[in-house]
């Protein structure tokens, strides 16, 4: 028996420093995109994505997207804080220690801690699709020709920081149960396809708006 789960593999939460994307707000919005997972990659943080998963009966996929000294990578169902500043390759390494999967996440984008030339074929995955992205359709087309040239899975994602951005880009995954485990099986082997979609303009300037009125609050006070 298959059991499709389509899940956001890249959603931050208000443990990343820069998210404003609460537990509730998460899972409301993954269930008003019509998602049935979400995974919660907060940055150098694994913690909260485990209590986030207990609070919740929504499936929620622990991971952590991890500052290597190379860029950064999402770590999927580890078992332990993955440390940052570590090269690219000893990252996956550890990633596949802690038995998670290591997924290579926006790394030919601009402004962010991509990989470019240090994606290679130790990586489970890469993401393909990232909805805030840029530029979006050149990141997608050299992440397809890299997905094809180190034989990688396909996996898409939000990067979400805030909460109606989630499920913009969104993972199609087809395991053997609705379980984490299932799901990481899943898409090391291939059985995923990426969706999705340019997060909108507005809501981008929406985050930073909502972002830059919580900050006036916290100094007025």
């Amino acid at each position: 028996m298959v059991i499709k789960i389509t899940a956001d593999l890249h959603v931050h939460t208000t443990y990343s420093k820069d998210s404003m994307i609460t537990p509730k707000e998460l899972v409301y919005y993954a269930k008003k995109r019509g998602l049935n997972a979400c995974a919660v990659t907060d940055h150098d943080f694994l913690d909260g994505a485990y209590k986030i998963a207990k609070e919740t009966d929504f499936l929620i996929i622990p991971g952590m997207e991890v500052s290597s000294a190379d860029g950064h990578i999402v770590a999927l169902n580890v078992n332990e804080l993955i440390p940052k500043g570590f090269s690219a390759v000893e990252t996956v390494e550890r990633i596949h220690r802690a038995g998670g999967v290591a997924i290579a996440c926006h790394p030919y984008v601009y402004f962010k801690g991509c990989l470019r030339e240090n994606v290679c074929s130790a990586f489970d995955a890469i993401e393909v699709i990232n909805a805030r992205a840029f530029p979006f359709k050149l990141s997608v087309k050299k992440a397809q020709e890299a997905a094809e040239r180190y034989n990688l899975s396909r996996v898409a994602g939000t990067d979400a920081h805030h909460s109606p951005q989630i499920g913009y880009g969104y993972t199609e995954i087809e395991a053997k149960a609705a379980t984490v485990d299932a799901i990481a099986e899943a898409i090391i082997a291939g059985h995923c396809s990426p969706h999705g979609q340019p997060v909108p303009a507005f809501l981008n300037v929406a985050q930073q708006l909502t972002r830059l009125k919580r900050m006036m609050k916290k100094f007025s006070t």
